[in-house]
């Protein structure tokens, strides 16, 4: 059995993971090498990815039948602690942390795990019953429905709108993934025409309102909330092809790019190793999101199937976007790029999906617990 398992495993899937973490933990060295607040980030993250390693280990090694009971006990837990995060100190313009002795964890991220999971089975239910049980498919889509409003209202309420888009996009995946009708999706883009300015006026706070303004116009704030998104585009741009150089960046070393081992550690990639190290990073994730939907569409089961599917999802958009926002093509949102940006509670949250993901590949004709 385990033979069997370590040679279906997708070792392209988990070479590609592994070598973005290399360049993560290169890149945070490098974004803290000039200050005494941030020097020792790139060892938490080694640390903390030991653990996460570790924990993916377990998680490959059971069959993943077992997390259909384990992603709703993910998903209730981390509804109740969104719940409660609201009455937190606010940190960065929200309150989407805990703080756990100086160990901030943020609740919204494993609950895309538990999302995902439970969105999976659900779906998998759905497409399980015939034509005559129209009332029972109704049910189903109700309570899919609620699953995703619920956890996305309370991110909201935070507010962390990066995040909540987050789920939209997981769920865009796995809803395309069961063959939605084209008028659905033009329907579907009907509505976020009339959405968007809503949330805009009603929902954003100033904060939220002011990165979009200043996204479209960086100089209407050069010093302020534009400083950001100047800072980042001189840092890539300064890069060119070969780039500045490991630890020479001007950006980087000299404090001037923002929040530069987490949010915007592409532009100290972009900086310090050019073109050529954005693309490589570019192809990784090219890589590493092809393969996962190629293993989405060799599982054995729609359940299987589905969750990776969504995680897949889930990769694709903060790739996007954290790229998007560091070059200015999209608003700055402080969605970090997996794998690569410095973070405990999202490095682990990766890291379980990319467990996930190991593990369906590694199971195509078991299902039984390993021996």
């Amino acid at each position: 059995m385990l033979k069997s398992l370590l040679k279906n495993t997708d070792y392209i899937a988990l070479l590609a993971m592994l070598c973005l973490f290399v360049i993560g933990v290169i890149s945070i060295f490098s974004a803290g090498y000039m200050t005494d607040l941030n020097k020792d980030e790139y060892i938490k993250q080694i640390v903390w990815f030991s653990i996460t390693f570790v924990l993916m280990i377990l998680i490959w090694a059971f069959d993943y039948s077992i997390f259909s009971f384990a992603g709703y006990v993910i998903y209730a837990v981390n509804l109740v602690l969104l719940v409660v995060v609201l009455y937190m100190p606010s940190l960065m313009g929200a309150t989407s942390w805990f703080n756990l002795g100086g160990v901030l964890y943020q609740p919204s991220e494993l609950m895309k795990i538990g999302y995902i999971i439970c969105m999976a089975k659900l779906i998998s239910k759905f497409l399980e019953l015939n034509a005559v049980d129209k009332k029972k498919k109704i049910l189903l889509c109700v309570v899919m429905a609620l699953l995703l409003l619920v956890p996305l209202t309370l991110i909201l309420l935070q507010p962390d709108f990066g995040t909540a888009v987050v789920f939209l996009c997981i769920t865009a995946f796995m809803v395309f993934k069961m063959g939605l009708k084209y008028r659905y999706i033009l329907i579907a883009f009907l509505a976020l025409l009339v959405i968007v300015p809503l949330v805009y006026f009603f929902v954003l706070n100033p904060t939220q309102k002011e990165r979009i303004n200043v996204y479209l116009d960086p100089s209407l704030d050069p010093l302020g909330s534009g400083y950001n998104a100047i800072q980042s585009r001189i840092a890539v741009g300064s890069g060119m092809l070969f780039g500045t150089g490991f630890l020479k960046g001007t950006q980087t070393q000299f404090g001037y790019l923002p929040i530069k081992s987490s949010d915007f550690i592409f532009s100290v990639i972009s900086e310090e190793f050019g073109f050529i190290g954005s693309v490589i990073v570019i192809a990784l994730f090219t890589i590493l999101i092809l393969r996962i939907i190629r293993i989405s569409k060799n599982a054995k089961n729609n359940f299987a199937s589905y969750m990776v599917i969504g995680i897949a999802g889930m990769f694709a958009f903060h790739f996007i976007q954290n790229i998007g926002m560091t070059i200015g093509l999209l608003p700055i949102t402080g969605v970090p790029l997996p794998f690569v940006s410095y973070g405990g509670s999202n490095l682990i949250t990766n890291g379980i999906a990319m467990a996930i993901v190991l593990n369906v590949s590694a199971r195509k004709s078991s299902n039984m617990f390993i021996d």
